[in-house]
């Protein structure tokens, strides 16, 4: 038994913003009132100045499992997860082998029910991620996938992905999109502007992710099936979400904190570890992102947590891995460049890590109420902390050295502290 003391809770769920105890037996939530009464043998967590919410939710990560297990695990990775507040997350299928098949993706689910966290998989849409060559949906969805993806890579082929959506709308499950045409893109991982002519490398266009959203959205309005845009990094890609939503389709967005902090000079800075797919582009673009996620235009933020080893990332840019790590950064990002900066509430922005991506993934978004999971973050909004000592794997980040406020002192999962803070794990 957990007693929760004086905490603030901010549950989007129940739209509660008040200072309030919270009793956990189990996995379940007994009661959220004023003034609890210590119960016998409870353990109790002092949350006085502290925010409790709902357990953060993640549907868009890498765990590099199986295959790529040098650069992430779904051990180490879960452990990442638990660190940054998140009780859910959604693996991709971009592995090796890829997750394409029932045994792949059983393995992946079992090994998942051993980390502490709720560790979810997406298989791929297509056999390979050779973009030729469906899967088999109805078998995989069966078995336990929860959504399909060939992140990582487009889907050029129309007809494939026509047959894909129909069938995701039939077996109701989303399907989520890698958004760059090669065609549109000089090299990966850099925006196609200054920055890019400064450091001689060709760079990725704007172009080349609009062009793809355009397709899909209106496949998407033809088919009525629930499409995912993941990880936007365009204006004009926002704005082609906010008429496909207006003209009735079932069309979601994915931001990312580092879309919506940076700005195509943090390549000259970071270097590879501003490297990323999409890249990073122009202040334009980044406040259309945010403006995105003010009006319901993007509906949930996703860390995309890409692991790479430090010798991948010491590569010179022309041959470094594109992608960073999120996932022990991205609460604390969210409050500095969000929250802190009057974009949105706090309320809104838990909605957008938590109560957002499980209505996609149908299920029941967890809420700090009697009778509900008892799945919960507590952090100190305005708390400092230095990034540094990851969880995870590895260290490729941007954001290491930055000081960013929401320090996380507990996370729980089915009812039991799965990170400590003030143990340090």
């Amino acid at each position: 038994m957990i007693l929760i003391k004086g905490g603030r809770v901010v549950d989007p769920v129940t739209k509660t913003d008040k200072l309030l105890d919270v009793l956990i037996e189990d996995d379940t939530i007994k009661k959220v009132e004023k003034d609890i009464e210590v119960p016998e043998n409870a353990t109790v967590l002092d949350a006085k100045g502290l925010v409790v919410a709902p357990g953060l939710v993640d549907c868009h990560v890498h765990f590099r499992d199986p295959g790529f297990t040098y650069k992430e695990d779904i051990y180490t990775g879960a452990k990442a997860a638990a660190k940054g507040g998140f009780t859910t997350v959604v693996c991709m299928a971009n592995t090796k082998p890829v997750v394409d098949n029932v045994e792949t993706l059983k393995a992946n689910i079992e090994k998942g029910k051993e980390t502490g966290i709720r560790v979810l998989q997406a298989a791929s849409v297509t056999k390979g991620l050779a973009g030729k060559e469906l899967v088999d949906m109805k078998s995989l969805k069966d078995a336990g996938a929860v959504g399909f993806t060939d992140d990582g890579v487009p889907i050029m082929d129309e007809t494939v992905l026509y047959e894909a959506l129909k069938k995701a709308k039939e077996l109701d499950v989303p399907v989520s999109l890698h958004e760059e045409d090669p065609s549109f893109m000089h090299g990966a991982g850099v925006n196609d502007g200054e920055v890019a002519k400064k450091i001689g490398y060709g760079g990725a266009s704007r172009t080349a992710e609009d062009v793809m959203v355009a397709r899909d959205v209106m496949m998407a309005l033809e088919t009525g099936a629930t499409l995912v845009i993941q990880h936007i990094s365009s204006k004009n890609s926002v704005e082609m979400i906010r008429t496909g939503k207006k003209l009735g389709a079932d069309v979601y967005a994915e931001a990312t904190p580092h879309h919506f902090t940076l700005t195509e000079d943090a390549v000259l800075k970071y270097g590879t570890n501003a490297r990323m797919n999409p890249p990073v582009r122009l202040e334009e673009d980044r406040l259309a992102i945010i403006e995105g996620l003010k009006d319901g235009t993007i509906d949930m933020i996703v860390t995309d947590h890409a692991p790479h080893s430090a010798e991948e990332k010491a590569k010179p840019i022309e041959t470094a891995p594109s992608g960073i790590i999120g996932l022990e950064t991205s609460l604390g990002l969210g409050i500095k460049s969000l929250v802190k900066e009057g974009h949105i509430s706090l309320m809104k922005l838990m909605s957008l890590m938590s109560e957002n991506p499980s209505k996609l993934y149908r299920l029941t978004p967890v809420s700090v109420e009697k009778g509900s999971k008892a799945d919960l973050v507590i952090f100190g909004e305005d708390e400092k902390w230095t990034v540094k000592d990851f969880a995870s794997k590895s260290s490729n980040s941007p954001f290491i050295g930055w000081e960013l406020p929401g320090k996380i002192h507990y996370t729980i999962c089915d009812g039991k502290v799965v990170f400590d803070g003030e143990k340090g794990k």
